[in-house]
Formats: structure tokens, C-alpha cells, sequence
């Protein structure tokens, strides 16, 4: 499986449940089922990289706003949710995540932002097919790529994402 098979599945599995993250990550495991233990290695390591690349103080601050709050679990299922939304949305988030205004132009912090289940995907689907765990792949763990700032700084959020402060924060 390359990048290009891995957000293909994405959008196929998010257009056929219509978004529901749940039922997303069930279907994926359905569709990774039907592929060998290695291309699910694939996926997994294409999975963590991604979330690896939105590890980033940048869209933590954009999370919190959304969300109305995250803490770190919270931010992981945001970054889960995110790679769920497809390359488009995913990578211009990391590209700016202000523009998530327009990228994510309907999101509901009561539907939107969280999709755990996502996480989890590869592991269901590698202990189905083979019996066992996962491997480890060396996933992602520390801080966030970048410089801390006060997410409960209004001045400082408004500063950062002047057009997600607008609709989300002011």
C-alpha cells in the first residue's frame, strides 16, 4: 500500500458512512481485512506518520479552539479525525490551520473532532487477520513539534487564527 491507496481508502470509507468516524473505522478494518498482515504494516506506518506530522503546537491551538478545549488525548483523537477528513482537508490544516475555517466550514464540536476509533484501526485488522498484535512501529510520543504558547490566551488565539477566533472563540 503507497500514499495514494492509503488516502483512496480513506475517502472511499468516509463517503460511504458519511462522515461517521465509528463507522469509518469499522468499515476500514472490513476493506484492511481483505489485504495481507503487510499491506496493514503499510497502512499502520502510513497512519502514525501522518499523525506524527500533525503533532504540531500549531493545530493543537486550532484543535483547542474548535473543540472548545482539548487536552492532549483529545488532541490525538482531533489529529485521528483529521486524516479521517482526507489529504485535502488534512493537509491544508497542517499547511495553515487557520484555513480549517473554510476547510471545515460545517464543524460541530459536539460531532466533529473526534475519531479515536481511527486510531485503532490498523490494530484491529492486523490481530484479525494474523492472530497477534501489532508490531511496534516506533509511534509518535513526546511534546508537539513547536513553540508553547497560552491556548487560554484570548489575545494570543485571536492573534494565531483570526478567522477560526471569529467563529469559535470570540
Amino acid at each position: 500500500m503507497d500514499e495514494t491507496d492509503f488516502w483512496q481508502l480513506i475517502d472511499e470509507t468516509r463517503d460511504s458512512v458519511e462522515g461517521d468516524p465509528v463507522d469509518q473505522a469499522d468499515l476500514l478494518v472490513e476493506r484492511l481485512v481483505e489485504r495481507t498482515p503487510d499491506e496493514v504494516l503499510d497502512y499502520a506506518r502510513l497512519f502514525e506518520a501522518r499523525m506524527g506530522r500533525a503533532w504540531r503546537v500549531e493545530l493543537w491551538g486550532a484543535a483547542d479552539l474548535l473543540l472548545g478545549g482539548a487536552g492532549e488525548d483529545a488532541f490525538e483523537a482531533f489529529c485521528a479525525w483529521l486524516i479521517g477528513q482526507g489529504r485535502d482537508v488534512f493537509e491544508g490544516a497542517l499547511a495553515d490551520p487557520d484555513e480549517l475555517t473554510d476547510l471545515v466550514p460545517d464543524f460541530d464540536d459536539e460531532e466533529d473532532g473526534d475519531a479515536e476509533e481511527l486510531g485503532w484501526v490498523a490494530d484491529r485488522a492486523y490481530e484479525q487477520l494474523t492472530g497477534a498484535r501489532l508490531p511496534d512501529l516506533g509511534r509518535r510520543s513526546g511534546d508537539p513539534i513547536g513553540a508553547d504558547f497560552d491556548f487560554d490566551d484570548p489575545k494570543e488565539m485571536e492573534k494565531r487564527y483570526p478567522r477560526l477566533w471569529e467563529r469559535y472563540g470570540a
